[in-house]
Parts: C-alpha cells; structure tokens; sequence
C-alpha cells in the first residue's frame, strides 16, 4: 500500500495538522519540539512511515501541532488542555488513539491524566515526567538560536549534544547545514516566540505529581540510551502510572527509539490486547458523599 502526501490544513484555533489516510478510526499524534511547525521534507517522510501501519489498519492519522501565538507563560498543561479542546471540537468529541512523542509525549502526560474521556488508548514514546537538566539545556539552547533565525547553528549544538562521540570532525556542521535547509523552512509569524514559549515551559515541566492520576491504561516507550529522558527517568515514569506498560529499546537514542519500526506495532498491539476503562469520577463522588 503506497501511502499518498499528507493533506496540509490549519484548525480554527491555529494548530496546523497534516492528515494522513481516511480510515474510521482516529489517531492523534502529537509531534515533537520545540518548534510547532508540521513536518515537511525529511522529517514528513519519516512520519509517513511511522503512520504507515496505522493507515494500513483503518486509521485516519493526524499530526497537530501546537497552536501558533501562544502567550508567554503557556505550560504543558495549557498545552494539554488546547489538544482536549481541539479533540472536542474538531475530531468529533474523542479520538481512538493518542501518540505523544518527546515534546508531545510530556503533553500526553496532562491529557490522560486530565482529560481521559477525550481517548481510547494513549501512548507516550520517548518522554517521561521530566527532561534531563543537560536535555532542558540543550532544548533551551536549540530554541533560543530557532528564534535568532540561526537554524544551522541550532541543529549543529543538538547534533553534538546527541551524539557527544563522533570522531570525524565537522560531521556536526554537516548535519547542522543539511537540516538547516530542510527543517523548518515552513515557519509562521509567530513562530520566533513560539519555539522559546515551549522552552521555557520544557525546563518548568514536571509531571510526577499528576502520574497517579492517569486512569487508564498507558503504553509506555523509552531508549536505552536517551539523553534526555534517561532509563531512569523512564522507569520511575512507568511505576507512578498505574496501569503501564513499559518496552525500553535497548541501544537507541532519542531520535532512534522514536523512529523504530518497533513503534507502530507495539502501539496496534497495545490497542488489540488493552480495553479501554475509564472509571467515571464524578459517579464515584457522588456515590461516596463526596
């Protein structure tokens, strides 16, 4: 099955989506950051790909970004609360599955544990309860060059951070040079104060607190060997859930565990095997007395 090229749209709110497939079934995946552009070039490629087996078993799959001109001060819970808005009043009040990844996936964190009726099934990939103090930094610093209009130099700093033992030198400025030209070349007005307002909310986020609240099921995704949410982090991340399940790629980075073909299979597998329960809250108050 050859999956077509994405339709391209923009919300009423302002989150720009790309749209693949026209199955029954709805996915909502929420990308990575900083930077709330949607994927084009390379990165759409490697998006396709991961969506691919999801199109092939009745999924329509979007890809929303955050909502331009976000006011400064804007957290990941704010952020959470914009996507259950958006589900409620674009995707017909609630979606199959949810598949947050890194950025989106600290996202997902707030939507399951504040607004469980606007899913099914929800998966977290790459992201945990907080980002390493040497990720936050890093992420600071690539959103703070986005804004200054040096892309370049932006992916070369992450570039080096990511892979700290490359022997070849100016293999960085290389990759640096090459996303540059291809990543975010289709920004907005506001994207310059965009990207730092996601900075700014990465190095505040914590989400420990609110994991014992998450009420239903949870698939969980780590890499070995991620910088920015290490085994660790992971780990403690899937023991505060109470129902989740945890597969660590052994050997993977940040971006490989995110773009393992392993992905999308756990992710159906999880789906067929997990029902979906949500204890009604509200019922439970009232029948306590509370």
């Amino acid at each position: 099955m050859r999956i077509p090229k994405p339709v391209n749209g923009m919300f009423p709110n302002g989150m720009a989506y790309a749209r693949w497939g026209t199955g029954p079934k709805k996915l909502l995946s929420i990308p990575g950051g900083p930077g709330n552009v949607v994927p084009t070039g390379m990165e759409q490629t490697v998006y396709r790909r991961a969506v691919r087996p999801l199109v092939e078993n009745g999924y329509t799959a979007w890809i929303v970004t955050r909502k331009r001109n976000m006011p400064k001060g804007h957290t990941i819970e704010d952020m959470a609360d914009d996507y259950a808005r958006l589900i409620a009043d674009e995707l017909g009040g609630k979606v199959d599955v949810v598949l947050g990844t890194s950025y989106g996936g600290m996202i997902g964190l707030y939507l399951a544990a504040c607004h469980p009726d606007r899913f099914d099934h929800i998966a977290i990939a790459v992201a945990g309860y907080q980002v390493s103090e040497r990720g936050r930094t890093a992420d600071y610093d690539f959103a703070r060059r986005l804004s200054d209009g040096n892309t370049v130099e932006a992916f070369t700093a992450l570039f080096k951070f990511m892979y700290p033992n490359l022997r070849l030198p100016g293999v960085a400025r290389v990759f640096g040079a090459l996303m540059g030209r291809l990543a975010y070349r289709d920004t907005h007005p506001y994207f310059e104060t965009d990207v730092m307002v996601e900075a700014e909310a990465e190095v505040a986020f914590n989400a420990r607190e609110i994991l014992p609240d998450i009420s239903g099921p949870v698939l969980l995704v780590g890499g070995g060997q991620d910088l920015f949410f290490p085994r660790e982090v992971i780990e403690e991340t899937a023991r505060l859930i109470p129902d989740c399940t945890l597969r660590i790629y052994e050997g993977k980075g940040h971006l490989q565990a995110a773009s393992d073909k392993r992905l999308p299979r756990d992710l159906l597998a999880f789906v067929s095997q997990r029902s979906r329960v949500h204890p009604d809250r509200r019922a439970a108050a009232v029948g306590t007395g509370a």
